[in-house]
């Protein structure tokens, strides 16, 4: 497990460097390309590079999707910063693959790829990745999953809902690491959906949104009415699924899981809306992903990745009120100290 202090310590160390040199040369303009503004964990990674760009005397241009899954807005935005001479971009790519093509452009123009959250497909398709251990995130809330329900486990009735259906690599990650933790058998290394194991009830898409996950779980419900644990992708989509069990008279005797850490999904499992979450550091990513650009502007040096990864692990930790043996946990009250949104 990442040791946050010390992550953050080493950023700390690296901004001294860069602020001595900022100002000394020609400005730096660097953009940022987010799936959507309307999902609170892309605000505070927005934030997060805001000002850690002031910090270092860079200009910082924002761009985002109108939905999660607008790939065609990300296209644009890139297009944009390479005619306005980018010498970075940050992106959480909404369509990992079919940026690629995009991405390289604006590499052979010279410009520093970092991808934020959702790594690229391929993953060399950007020069440094900055994201949670989203297949570690989603198995922790598969571990505690099982290991509450106890018995019940082996007849559950799991819905899943998860984020679009091209299935980005953090939406499968996510949900395969779900799916090994509770013990289900995963047929496709990098897709769900093709498993047979009979407690999956099904797939429903949400795009990360509240009123996807209401729509969501109405359409699970309607296929098995007695489903006892639901998977969401992000916080926003379990309380639109609580919303929809809560209106069947379901919300007590179903077991929601997610992934985020935001304060809204923390004060969630506070009130028992949702029973763990795996938290994760937006605003670290983006500082980090700032701070690496402009240092190979500034040296060429490009930042490492974490030992045993293709990418640097920014931490994860489960947040439940309801621990259990042999899974590391932190409390709802701890979490609010660490959570955005």
């Amino acid at each position: 497990m990442l040791n946050f202090k010390k992550v953050l310590f080493g950023a700390a160390a690296l901004t001294f460097a860069l602020s001595a040199s900022a100002g000394a040369e020609d400005k730096i303009l660097i953009g940022l390309v987010t799936k959507t503004n309307g999902n609170p964990f892309y605000a505070k990674m927005k934030e997060g590079a805001e000002m850690k760009a002031k910090e270092l005397g860079v200009e910082l241009q924002s761009f985002a999707g109108k939905i999660d899954g607008d790939s065609d807005s990300q296209v644009a935005a890139i297009e944009t910063l390479i005619s306005a001479g980018a010498k970075g971009i940050m992106i959480t790519p909404s369509d990992p693959k079919g940026i690629v093509s995009t991405l390289e452009k604006a590499r052979k123009a010279g410009i520093f790829v970092v991808a934020l959250d959702t790594e690229t497909d391929p993953i060399t398709a950007a020069d440094a990745t900055f994201e949670t251990d989203n297949k570690l995130a989603g198995e922790l809330i598969g571990k505690w999953a099982a290991a509450t329900m106890g018995d019940k486990a082996k007849d559950a009735k799991i819905a899943f809902i998860d984020a679009v259906e091209n299935q980005p690599t953090v939406d499968w990650q996510r949900d395969q690491g779900f799916m090994k933790g509770f013990g289900i058998d995963l047929k496709e290394p990098n897709r769900y959906g093709e498993e047979d194991d009979p407690r999956i009830v099904g797939h429903q898409w949400g795009a990360g949104a509240e009123d996807g996950g209401r729509t969501g779980m109405e359409q699970l419900l309607q296929r098995e009415p007695e489903i006892n644990l639901v998977y969401t992708i992000n916080e926003p989509t379990a309380a639109g699924a609580y919303e929809a069990l809560k209106a069947v008279k379901r919300e007590k005797d179903v077991l929601i899981v997610s992934v985020d850490g935001g304060c809204p999904g923390v004060k969630n499992v506070a009130a028992g809306v949702i029973g763990a979450t795996s938290q994760q550091y937006p605003l670290l990513m983006a500082t980090m992903g700032v701070e690496a650009i402009v240092n190979y502007v500034k040296t060429g040096a490009k930042p490492t990745n974490s030992e045993g990864l293709d990418f640097y692990n920014t931490g994860v930790k489960l947040v439940t009120d309801k621990p259990v043996p042999g899974i590391d946990s932190i409390t709802s009250e701890e979490a609010l100290k660490l959570c955005w949104g």
